[in-house]
């Protein structure tokens, strides 16, 4: 038997009240979307072709379930942070003003 028990039984996690609402979708064949804060539920395959707004923490991100995405988590898709830029020498454009200024002259 392995060190970690929870590693060899794969075992996925998703809300309740997820499975339900898709399978009652399936059931009608209506798509809507379906706001939801799990970002830990796991992508299951009935969940292929819905539409749902995963909340990142300030506001719902719409999220399409395509085949690729089976396996994964709904936070996956919902980024948390928004990247601004890489910090980097802020001054890099004048020191090449400056220098060629002064080579000219």
């Amino acid at each position: 038997m392995g060190k970690n028990i929870k590693k060899d039984k794969a075992v996925f996690f998703v809300d309740d009240y997820l499975i339900k609402r898709v399978k009652d979708m399936n059931k009608t064949g209506k798509k809507q979307v379906i706001k939801t804060w799990s970002r830990r539920s796991t992508i299951y395959p009935e969940f292929i072709g819905h539409k749902f707004e995963v909340y990142n923490g300030h506001v719902f991100i719409p999220v399409t379930i395509r085949e690729d995405m089976v396996g994964h988590k709904l936070g996956e898709f919902s980024p948390t942070r928004t990247f601004r830029k890489h910090s980097g020498n802020k001054n890099e454009s004048t020191t090449k003003n400056t220098t060629n200024n002064n080579a000219k002259g």
